[in-house]
């Protein structure tokens, strides 16, 4: 059996006075039979996304009381959901959708991944006291092998008017939009909206971490419980 891997080719960036590696990838392919007991998948191949995952991961392994680490693997699905999803409601469902759409290929192909994890970002629209509020959130799904599912999200940053109008109501996609007002093509693939908004503070694989150890924390929970009652 093959999964999905990156290669990847690093090239730095100045911007609002820093230095930012932008990463791009290139897809290659490796045997399972390499790979550790305890592999997460997750449904996207953005090296943002996949870091947040792991360094999740990291931060998790002492609730999971694991041995080593986990593999993370990247698998490329769709979220069928708008490439910028304009509600919290549709951003949680392409979160999900990465998820079973992961979760049927490990049926088919019987793959040993232990936990599946779906990762989204898009548009909370708010009308507050009759004024548009556009936030910028980030949601993760983790389920695990048994179909037991847990959200995570990272919080929220208001969108500028100016990008909250092209978004919502020009239907340009988010991506395209901050790439115009950062003047840097590729934002997403590293510091993402999330860093051209607060200045490089808080990047989109960070809103992703934190997502990602909020989604996990159902689980840990559970299997403490479980060891504090054996």
């Amino acid at each position: 059996m093959l999964c999905s891997l990156q290669s990847t080719e690093i090239v730095s960036v100045y911007f609002l006075g820093r230095i930012f590696n932008f990463t791009f990838m290139a897809q290659s392919r490796y045997s399972v039979a390499s790979m550790s007991a305890d592999y997460v998948v997750v449904g996207s191949l953005r090296e943002p996304k996949l870091n947040a995952v792991r360094s999740a991961l990291s931060a998790s392994r002492p609730w999971f009381h694991a041995a080593s680490p986990a593999e993370v693997i990247g698998v490329d699905v769709p979220s069928d959901v708008r490439s910028t999803p304009l509600s919290r409601v549709e951003t949680m469902r392409g979160a999900r959708n990465r998820v079973q759409s992961l979760q049927k290929i490990a049926r088919e192909r019987n793959e040993p991944w232990r936990f599946f994890v779906g990762l989204e970002g898009g548009l909370d629209v708010v009308n507050f006291y009759g004024e548009r509020r556009v936030f910028l959130e980030s949601w993760v799904y983790v389920a695990d092998q048994a179909g037991v599912g847990h959200y995570g999200q990272s919080g929220a940053i208001a969108l500028p008017e100016v990008l909250a109008t092209q978004v919502v109501d020009d239907g340009i996609d988010l991506s395209d939009a901050i790439d115009a007002y950062a003047g840097v093509q590729g934002i997403r693939n590293n510091l993402g909206a999330w860093g051209v908004l607060t200045r490089g503070l808080i990047t989109r694989e960070e809103a992703f971490r934190i997502a990602t150890i909020n989604a996990l924390s159902p689980f840990f929970r559970a299997q403490s419980s479980a060891a504090a009652s054996a």
